[in-house]
């Protein structure tokens, strides 16, 4: 059965861990490309409502939630229950050490990172398969900017990047008000293995 996008906010079981909002997992994950059956690991995975996502389209796939926070890790594990999400496995660890001895994957997605940006970029590389995609989304500047200044000097990664704002209308009464959520960059990389790859070139 197919994953219809777009699982409502209020479904996922929520803590007092950031948790990406519907409208933006939409956006993240149509520049994922996901096929069912893809390897998607997600960094800083939070409540797991990307890892679900994903892990609802890659329905032959894996996702591997990465988490550091051992409430986050929890939520991962009790939203991959409640929408039968099988093949999403929770880790509890921080990137990049919880990246070594995970398989090649076809999609990376970075929501966290600890201030350890480069060091995580420059392990999903060596994980990423050609054709894969490493996603990453950024709520500071700096984040954007490292990412962009990084995954810019690579030649076999074709990048883009965009902001989005959204705001949802909330009725108040009888009226109806704009309450914005926070911007948010996704910057979408793709290892093109028809790009010539220089290999002294090093993140």
């Amino acid at each position: 059965m197919n994953h219809r996008l777009g699982i409502p906010d209020s479904q996922f079981i929520r803590g007092d861990i950031p948790m990406t909002k519907q409208e933006i997992r939409v956006l993240t994950l149509a520049k994922a490309r996901i096929a069912f059956d893809d390897t998607i690991i997600d960094i800083g995975a939070g409540t797991g409502s990307l890892s679900i996502e994903a892990g609802l389209l890659a329905s032959q796939g894996r996702v591997i939630a990465i988490e550091r926070e051992p409430d986050g890790f929890e939520l991962i594990k009790a939203n991959a229950a409640k929408f039968k999400a099988a093949n999403v496995e929770a880790v509890l660890g921080a990137a990049p050490e919880a990246l070594e001895g995970l398989p090649a994957a076809d999609v990376v997605l970075v929501g966290g990172s600890g201030g350890k940006l480069p060091d995580i970029l420059t392990c999903a590389d060596r994980l990423l398969k050609l054709g894969g995609r490493l996603i990453v989304t950024a709520v500071t500047v700096e984040t954007l900017s490292t990412t962009l200044n990084i995954m810019r000097q690579r030649p076999e990664y074709s990048v883009e990047a965009c902001c989005v704002q959204v705001t949802r209308i909330q009725q108040v009464g009888t009226s109806n008000m704009f309450k914005a959520l926070n911007p948010i960059y996704i910057i979408a990389c793709t290892k093109e293995s028809g790009k010539a790859v220089n290999e002294n070139n090093s993140l």
